[in-house]
């Protein structure tokens, strides 16, 4: 049985909703949770979906109540995903910026903080990396994925690696 046109739409706008609502709470999570999913991570997003399946279908359990959700769900993506692709401050909105993490050898305790990235997860990406210490990196930064990158001096190129050597040499010696 085909459930009436009211009911559709009501099943769409639900679904939307709820989307945006999730959409919002894993943006507003942070890069690190979203980026290294733990299994506490997976039950949660499983037990998320399971409590927000009959807000987005309502009293309609029908086969085309499930598919219209479904439908709302996959096209909704694939907006979110064009529209990150041509506009950059939606993407900015959506998937956030990179986050500094390390500069000339320093770790910017205040940007860590703020992206609940610890200094063993940190030291464990620079050993990812083959970096011994924080002090030997030029930049690090934790990327929009989750992800920790980080360039060592000697992957910059000649003229700033020299800049920093020379500037770190200035400091130590003032």
């Amino acid at each position: 049985m085909i459930p009436s046109t009211h009911v559709v739409v009501e099943i769409v706008l639900r679904t939307a909703m709820i989307y945006l609502v999730v959409l919002l709470g894993v943006r507003l999570s942070g890069k690190r949770e979203v980026g290294q999913m733990t299994p506490f991570d997976l039950t949660l997003l499983l037990l998320i979906s399971n409590s927000v399946q009959n807000a987005m279908t309502g009293p309609d359990t029908s086969l085309f109540g499930g598919i219209a959700a479904a439908i709302t769900l996959l096209l909704l993506n694939y907006l979110v995903a064009e529209v990150s692709g041509t506009n950059r401050r939606f993407r900015k909105l959506v998937q956030g910026q990179p986050s500094l993490l390390i500069h000339d050898g320093e770790v910017i305790t205040a940007h860590m903080a703020k992206e609940h990235v610890s200094m063993d997860e940190l030291e464990r990406s620079l050993r990812e990396h083959g970096i011994s210490s924080y002090h030997d990196v030029a930049l690090g930064v934790l990327e929009v994925d989750g992800s920790i990158s980080c360039l060592k001096y000697d992957e910059l190129n000649p003229a700033s690696h020299n800049h920093l050597v020379r500037r770190k040499y200035l400091q130590k010696h003032q």
